[in-house]
């Protein structure tokens, strides 16, 4: 068949796991088979260390981005939207993240593109509105492409989407991008050398659990003197995090790092990767942990199971059970075969059944059937 012509349309270009994931997406695909142009609803982000388009305009991938910077944007980002399409006449349109689903849909259908598809890489349970706002609109859509089988069984029994348009395309790694030897200073954020060290990864909000970690940490930090807690990444509940940590007197203990572009060698050199979601749909830095040959420790919330596999039981707690967090925290802190073991069995687990590859074949299989279909 012709090579399909692909619009890809995110909300932003921040540098967070979705976009990164359109990055993989788009500039690992087979470009004798798509050619894709990028719309991002909000501005180019001020800086490029932490955004995603220097990637993709170096990998030769045309990105646009409108002007959406509030909420109220998005109704005339719509406008905007059809004009791009209409001048592009892209086969396809792909969305990912609500507000990029919901603009990206309504304006795709308005500039006649035949095919809709949309990425649903979350099991919402805060704004609840959005699932009212999917399921409206959901006939707009040819397909909802879903990150795990948990974020798809939600999207059919608390959004109400067609369980015949639901196809559960997992996130991919390149586990190569992770070698063990490239490692982190951490003593850069203030860590003492010599010390084990559990680290996070991610926003710092209400959906991550952070600050149930960050409670939870003097009954685990009692019983691991020689470990101390990193957390990687910027959000809304950072100053309440530097208080609580305050209060409970472990500030020498715990570091807030901010916003970090070497993950992968921060993950490298830590001893375990500790994730205390709410929820999730399957997040990418179990991947990234898993490619870095790490233990993890994670709530039990969508996506982390599938991610996980058979070692799963060794590695997730029910969120919000402080004594088997802090339990399963001293075990995989202090038993170092343990963690060795389960971090042999992650590194294999990412390489076989999670390759960038696989994602990336899947999608553009779904793309051409529905295009030719």
């Amino acid at each position: 068949m012709a090579k399909l012509r692909i619009a890809l349309c995110i909300t932003d270009l921040d540098a967070g796991g979705a976009e990164r994931g359109l990055v993989e997406l788009a500039t690992r695909l087979d470009r004798s088979r798509a050619e894709p142009v990028v719309y991002c609803l909000k501005p180019r982000p001020n800086s490029d260390a932490a955004s995603c388009v220097p990637a993709l305009e170096a990998a030769g991938i045309e990105v646009r981005c409108l002007s959406a910077r509030r909420s109220w944007h998005f109704l005339p980002a719509i406008r905007s939207l059809r004009r791009l399409l209409m001048e592009q006449k892209p086969d396809l349109v792909q969305t990912f993240l609500f507000h990029a689903n919901i603009v990206g849909r309504i304006a795709a259908r308005r500039a006649g593109v035949r095919c809709v598809v949309s990425g649903i890489r979350v099991a919402e349970r805060q704004n609840r509105w959005h699932l009212w706002a999917d399921r409206i609109t959901a006939g707009l859509v040819d397909r909802h492409v879903c990150v795990s089988e948990a974020v798809a069984r939600f999207s059919a029994d608390q959004a109400r989407l067609p369980a015949e348009k639901l196809v559960v395309i997992p996130n991919g790694i390149d586990a190569a991008l992770y070698p063990a030897a490239r490692r982190a200073d951490l003593q850069t954020f203030g860590l003492r050398a010599g010390r084990r060290v559990a680290t996070y990864v991610g926003r710092l909000d209400r959906q991550k659990g952070v600050r149930w970690l960050v409670q939870t940490a003097p009954r685990w930090l009692n019983r691991l003197p020689d470990c101390d807690l990193l957390l990687v990444g910027k959000g809304p509940d950072r100053p309440r995090l530097e208080l609580l940590c305050r209060e409970q007197g472990i500030s020498d203990r715990v570091r807030l790092a901010g916003w970090r572009a070497d993950v992968p060698e921060i993950l490298a050199a830590s001893d375990l990767l500790v994730l205390p979601s709410v929820w999730e749909g399957m997040p990418n830095v179990v991947l990234q942990a898993m490619a870095s040959r790490l233990p993890v420790l994670a709530t039990d919330v969508e996506g982390v199971r599938e991610l996980l596999g058979s070692g799963a039981d060794a590695q997730t707690v029910p969120y919000g059970d402080t004594e088997a967090f802090v339990a399963e925290m001293v075990a995989l802190m202090s038993d170092h075969d343990l963690a060795s073991q389960l971090g042999e069995k992650n590194r294999l687990r990412a390489e076989k059944e999670f390759g960038v590859g696989r994602m990336v074949a899947a999608y553009q299989d779904l793309w051409e059937s529905l295009v030719e279909g």
